[in-house]
């Protein structure tokens, strides 16, 4: 399986209701500008997923809309509250294999340090491997069999500024 993972891009400061709640901060206008050229990149790099895995924070969840529009797969956008802040990424890893293990290829949409220390869970089976996983930024990795521990190799991790430039 590919396995893509991206991090939403930059959100604003409060949520909706200026009530600091950190769930319900939107993308700010320059986030989202950025996230649409992050799909655009992403097309023209001819990324194929079956199906789009996002936390249900608003910022990630509109990163993931804006990449699902950009590949016409709309009814493809699925909530997991194990790829938000704090959420658990054995479980994330059950659920994949039980909802979408036949796939062969996946975009996961989330946060840092989450999806930082999922990666290195993937790549070296512990949180040891520092990485700088920039707001937009995008990682594939090759995955034969999917497991909570190391399972993964690492095809590449791109940055925003990689990406505007494909």
């Amino acid at each position: 399986m590919d396995l893509y993972l991206l991090r939403n891009a930059k959100a604003a400061k409060d949520g909706k209701a200026n009530d600091n709640n950190d769930d319900d901060r939107p993308l700010t206008k320059k986030g989202e500008r950025k996230i649409i050229r992050v799909a655009e990149a992403m097309r023209d790099l001819e990324l194929k997923f079956d199906a789009i895995i996002t936390s249900p924070l608003l910022r990630a969840t509109h990163s993931a809309e804006i990449v699902a529009r950009s590949f016409r797969m709309k009814d493809s956008v699925h909530h997991s509250s194990h790829l938000a802040p704090h959420g658990n990424p054995s479980l994330l890893v059950k659920e994949i294999n039980t909802k979408h293990g036949g796939t062969s290829g996946l975009l996961l949409v989330g946060h840092e340090p989450s999806l930082g220390a999922l990666i290195s869970m993937l790549l070296v089976g512990d949180n040891s491997l520092q990485m700088i996983f920039k707001r937009g930024g995008l990682c594939k990795l090759s995955v034969e069999q999917l497991s909570y521990g190391k399972c993964a190799s690492l095809c590449w991790l791109m940055a925003p500024s990689q990406l505007k430039r494909i």
